[in-house]
This record gives C-alpha cells, structure tokens and sequence, in this order.
C-alpha cells in the first residue's frame, strides 16, 4: 500500500518547515509567508495529493467547513443561479462547502426559522440567505447572532450584513447610452411590483434625462407585471401614442421581449427606428433576441463570491460582519452593448 502523504512530507518537498505549511494551508491571518513561499507550498501540497484532515482540523478549530445557503427559488431560477456558482466557487478555494436549502419566497416566518434551524442542526459555520431578486424583508429571527451575510437582499432591521446590486447606476448607465446616441424622446417601461428595483430605476431614469437637459414626461413611461405579456402590453400603449419615442429603457429582458413584440407587430425595425435598452442580461433572452439586446447585467456571481468571502472571513475570525451591517455592499452593474441602440432615424 501506497504511504499516506503527510504535513511533514509537503514541507520536504517545498523546503519549508512544517510551521510553515500549516500557516499556508491553513490562511493563518498573521502568518508572514512570501507569495513565493507561499506559492511553491501549495504546489507542492497538490502535487502529492495533500489536503488538510477536516476531522482533525473540526475538532480542533470546533468549525465544520461547512456554509450554508438559504435560496429563495435561485436554485431554479437559471438567470440568478450564477449567484450558487460564485458562492460555490469561493468557498471551495477557502476549503469549505456549501449545503443547500432551496426555499420560497411566499414562505412563511415560521418556514424560513426551520430553514434555519435545520442548517443550525447540521452544525454549519455560517449561513448565506440568497433572495430571487433584490427586495427589502424581515430575516428569520433565529438568523440573528449567527455568522450571516444576506445576498440580493436587505434586512428590515439592518442587523444582517448584505450585499445589493447598483441599481441606480445600471438605470443610469442605460440610459445614458440612449442619450449619447441622440436620443431625445425616451421612454420606459417599468414593474408595477413594490420593490426596491421598480424605485431605484425610475428614480435613476428620470435623473438621468434631467441632469442631461431633457425634460421627463410622464405619459412615456408604462408599467405593468415585469414579464414578456405586460412588456407586450405596456409597450403598444407607447409605441401607439403619436408622440412615440424614439428609444425605449425596459425594467427587464423579459419585458424587452415583450416590446420587440409589439414592435414587430407595429413594423418598427430594430434599432433602425426604435433603439432598446434592457435590464439584468439574461443571456438565454437578450442574445438571442433580433437584434441582440443592449442591455444591464447584474452581479450574480460577484454578489455571491463577495458574500461568501466575507462570511468565511467572519467565521475564522478575520473580519466583523457588523460593520456591514448599517449599509449594504452596493455592487457594480455593468452595461452589455449588443446590438438593440442605434441613432434615431430622421424625422
């Protein structure tokens, strides 16, 4: 039989001592190791198969290596499940796993504390809670004191560490690339559901056309159900108005389906005489649009790669959640130029 490949025998290998090793593999937070060391010690711990005894290590840091995550319907929500990989990703270069409990979002207080309690009772160190889409509730109460970090959410309370998408500056962003066009007469088509996004990004619209001179007029913008149908909807009572625009800022993808729709049915080419400009950049719609859709990605990766960095590094003791807590970590949403805007056509 093979001999079982050691701690002492990775410090061989790398030169180092076996202190040395154990602050490398460990993360130790005020362990002073070069990148060089640091580096040649973890190649050599791959090369000969060495991985750290989790039982060992459980027993003595009284840590599980295990996080778990709370999804509100993103484990079945395709868009939004890059919020899982980013999660998944960072926790497995940390050396952790994550456990996944997939819950709704018409849960009730009682259901969402058994979630909880149910990860509490398989000792995990901490608990991600991921929601469908950025909105402000009320936590689990039995969240509270726990190592937590909220992730497309806000905490009522704001008593919980949370990280958010820019919506505003996505709004902004968005817009401003139907201006830069030329675009004078634009409008929206915005959610009627009462959420943080539906505020965010009329507020982001109308302060955009402002600071660049335009006058905002109400009749321009529309809103209904954020999906393809109230898209469709909300689109043909602008595009029927004798003063249409000449460029359209949709609340989402899916409502900018629902636009390229009526447009279709109207005979207005895209963007020869209508530009379009989405929100959220759901690949599977706003690629495969014609023409491809314009369009605000949201940081799905990055919101879960950020939460679960930072509640690892709570959870070993290197960082204090509750200095997030007051005010959300508000994450960049990056335009995605695609080809839905163009100048508008002489009129």
């Amino acid at each position: 039989m093979s001999k079982t490949v050691g701690i002492k025998d990775v410090a061989a290998a790398a030169g180092v001592s076996v202190t040395t090793v154990s602050h490398v593999l460990n993360d130790v937070a005020y362990a002073r190791v070069g990148a060089e060391t640091r580096e040649r010690v973890q190649e050599a711990a791959h090369r000969l198969g060495y991985g750290p005894n989790r039982l060992a290590q459980a027993l003595r840091t009284q840590r599980s290596g295990m996080i778990g995550f709370i999804s509100e319907e993103i484990a079945t929500t395709p868009h939004a499940g890059r919020i899982i990989l980013g999660s998944e990703e960072t926790a497995k270069r940390r050396g952790y796993n994550i456990m996944i409990i997939n819950s709704t979002s018409t849960g009730s207080a009682e259901s969402r504390e058994s979630d909880v309690a149910a990860l509490m009772d398989r000792q995990v160190d901490g608990i991600l809670y991921a929601t469908m889409y950025h909105r402000r509730f009320t936590v689990p109460a039995n969240l509270a004191g726990l190592p937590a970090v909220l992730v497309d959410s806000e905490d009522v309370g704001q008593s919980i560490s949370s990280v958010i998408p820019d919506e505003e500056g996505g709004a902004r962003a968005a817009v401003q690339t139907l201006i830069d066009a030329g675009h004078t007469r634009i409008g929206m088509i915005n959610n009627t559901d009462d959420v943080p996004a539906t505020h965010s990004r009329l507020r982001a619209f109308k302060e955009t056309l402002e600071e660049t001179g335009l006058e905002f007029h109400a009749d321009l913008v529309q809103a209904e159900h954020s999906e393809v149908p109230g898209g469709y909807q909300a689109a043909l009572r602008l595009l029927r108005s004798e003063s249409r625009p000449t460029a359209v800022f949709c609340y989402n993808d899916r409502m900018a389906m629902g636009l390229y729709r009526a447009a279709g049915e109207l005979g207005l080419s895209i963007p020869a005489e209508l530009s379009v400009v989405g929100f959220d950049n759901q690949e599977l719609i706003a690629e495969n649009l014609y023409p491809a859709l314009t369009t605000v990605a949201l940081p799905h990766y990055e919101m879960g790669a950020w939460a679960t960095e930072n509640l690892i590094d709570a959870i070993e003791g290197k960082a204090d959640l509750g200095l997030f807590a007051a005010h959300p970590t508000v994450l960049d949403c990056p335009l995605v130029v695609r080809d839905s805007v163009a100048p508008p056509a002489a009129q």
